[in-house]
């Protein structure tokens, strides 16, 4: 986390000598449940320990005065209800705002400098991170009585409105739902949650960044979705209650193979076996079997690349590479696939080798250097 002695020096240097009060809120990565989100089925985020910061207080007018120390101690400030600001980063504040006051709530000014440590395009979600820092300091400091779940909303309809990104809630969810020692079992159909308990003895998280994002992302999900809806549609032929491929089974959708585009079936049956597997993977958790967490890790890994068909050879490598170290229990491509990271489970006596191994070896393969990073499971959104 950023050191909040540098976020208050800058406070005081803007602002005069106050005793700002610090807000957090973490990203995040998740364990297993990946393109399960819009077919309505479950998702299994953590809260990390890297998080955007935030020294703020009220400052008795309409306007909102900001400083980013992330870029240069760059100063903007608009009035509330007043037009969006041009800068991206300073939007995520307006677009927060501006929900909370489309609920009704009254927002008053505010002076408030922020910075953070979630490592930008690692698909750890800063931006959520961001949203939900937001929401919940003037949830509190305007005593605004938003539930957690409102303010997870919040956060999910200011990237649809304000920044033109038509994310699920898994992000914001996980930031301001997250605890320590747990990750969180999100039904992305009805916002149930459960936090299952994650504390694996000796067993550390490493996320290795390919440092590549491959152009086909955007299009192919959207492909990916047509090919999941076409799937429904087939099954909803026989079965009218069928809304979301989470409502099918691989007995129901075998049924109606013949009538599915190979391709499609594809798509579909990873779909229903990785809600599968992420239930499998939490009862494996509360029982502290994390070889076999590990176990349905891989196999996630396996059928977004062979079934899916969203991995890349840089995420390939990656992963094969884990399956030579006997340290690493499970490892896999993270979030929406062709780039971003691999999140694997190390024991700690292996990290080192692990990682001086990926890094050798992807550099002379790719050219290229990925990024490192080591992450814990933490708390959520938070005065600290």
């Amino acid at each position: 986390m950023i050191d909040k002695k540098l976020l208050k020096d800058s406070y005081v240097l803007h602002f005069g000598d106050a005793e700002p009060r610090f807000f957090c809120a973490p990203g995040r990565i998740n364990i297993i449940g990946e393109h399960t989100d819009y077919n309505g089925g479950f998702v299994l985020p953590g809260a990390v320990d890297k998080a955007i910061t935030m020294a703020i207080l009220p400052n008795g007018s309409e306007y909102v005065n900001l400083i980013s120390v992330d870029h240069d101690d760059a100063a903007l400030f608009f009035r509330i209800g007043g037009p969006q600001p041009k800068e991206q980063w300073a939007s995520y504040f307006y677009g927060v705002i501006e929900e909370m006051r489309k609920r009704g709530a009254t927002v008053g000014g505010f002076n408030a400098v922020f910075g953070g440590d979630v490592p930008l395009g690692a698909g750890m979600s800063s931006s959520a991170a961001l949203e939900s820092c937001i929401g919940t300091a003037l949830n509190t400091l305007f005593d605004l009585k938003f539930t957690k779940q409102e303010l997870a909303k919040i956060g999910q309809m200011t990237e649809h409105n304000y920044i033109g990104v038509r994310c699920g809630i898994m992000d914001q969810f996980a930031s301001i739902f997250g605890r320590k020692g747990h990750v969180v079992r999100l039904d992305c159909r009805s916002l149930e949650y459960q936090l299952v308990p994650f504390n694996p003895k000796g067993i550390e998280i490493v996320l290795i960044d390919t440092m590549v994002k491959h152009l086909l992302a955007s299009s192919e999900y959207n492909v990916r979705r047509s090919q999941c809806e076409e799937g429904v549609a087939v099954v909803k032929k026989y079965l009218p209650e069928v809304e979301l491929l989470r409502d099918v089974t691989m007995e129901e959708l075998e049924a109606h193979r013949s009538e599915l585009d190979p391709v499609s079936f594809k798509r579909c049956s990873f779909v229903i076996n990785e809600n599968k597997r992420l239930m499998d993977a939490c009862a494996a958790m509360e029982k502290g079997d994390f070889e076999e967490v590990g176990r349905l890790i891989y196999a996630t890994h396996d059928g977004l690349s062979k079934e899916y068909g969203v991995s890349c050879p840089e995420l390939d490598f990656i992963v094969d590479i884990a399956r030579e170290h006997k340290s690493v229990l499970g490892a896999r491509m993270m979030g929406g696939g062709f780039g971003g990271c691999v999140i694997a489970l190390v024991r700690k006596e292996g990290v080192a080798d692990y990682i001086d191994d990926v890094k050798k070896k992807y550099q002379v393969k790719f050219d290229k250097d990925p990024r490192v990073i080591e992450v814990e499971i933490a708390d959520g959104a938070r005065e600290c």
